[in-house]
């Protein structure tokens, strides 16, 4: 069976959409902290892809294409020993008690 790929998921005959979209400000987020990352060292690309592809299957089509990019980011913090788990889940639930 093929395994999921980052640039284009999974193969088939179906059409890459192409169509530019509007992006949200979570998205400019994710793109801005995943450059600053890149540019002191501390992901590069190919971490990138493996960490996207590591992702289950089903978690992987569940997901948007920044959607993936977080829990990759996510998933080399936490390898790298810059952040634990526990840190981020802790601040994830302080910014829904927020509102955010």
């Amino acid at each position: 069976m093929p395994a999921v790929h980052d640039r284009g998921g999974w193969p088939d005959d179906t059409p890459i959409d192409r169509s530019e979209h509007q992006y949200s400000d979570w998205e400019r987020r994710v793109d801005a902290v995943h450059q600053v990352l890149g540019q002191q060292g501390i992901r590069t690309t190919d971490e990138m892809r493996r960490a996207i592809e590591s992702l289950p299957p089903e978690r992987y089509e569940a997901l948007s294409y920044y959607e993936r990019w977080t829990a990759a980011l996510e998933i080399l913090l936490i390898e790298k020993g810059i952040l634990t788990a526990e840190e981020i889940d802790d601040r994830v639930a302080e910014l829904r008690e927020q509102g955010l």
